[in-house]
């Protein structure tokens, strides 16, 4: 069995500087993942799908709380555990959908096929 050392990880494949696939910025290897998006571009993904996540939980709890209001119809008595219950609802379905839209937005990878290199951004195409 090989030791820790002589195996060789996705790193070894690689040079030290590696182009981000995404924002097409030479970065160090130390910087990027393993689908080679550097921290920058995987925290504005972040940040993007978390706006969407909150959408999705939104949408969650208001379904929640439509069928809490028709099919269930609550007494008085407890209302504040139904609201609870919805609170949960969209903060759980804030969750998922947050997961969901980083997801797709990684294996969709849109901004790397439209990106365009830095050195001919400001040449022009036909330089």
């Amino acid at each position: 069995m090989a030791s820790g050392r002589e195996r060789s990880t996705w790193r070894d494949r690689y040079p030290d500087e590696v182009t981000c696939v995404r924002c097409l910025e030479t970065r160090d290897l130390t910087h990027l993942d393993r689908m080679l998006w550097c921290d920058l571009c995987r925290a504005q993904a972040r940040n993007r799908a978390g706006w969407w996540g909150w959408l999705g939980g939104l949408a969650f709890g208001a379904c929640i709380a439509a069928f809490i209001w028709i099919g269930i119809q609550p007494s008085d008595l407890i209302v504040g555990a139904w609201a609870g219950t919805v609170v949960a609802a969209i903060w759980l379905g804030s969750k998922v959908s947050r997961e969901l839209a980083y997801g797709v937005m990684r294996f969709r990878n849109t901004h790397a096929a439209d990106a365009v290199p830095p050195d001919t951004a400001e040449e022009g195409p036909l330089a």
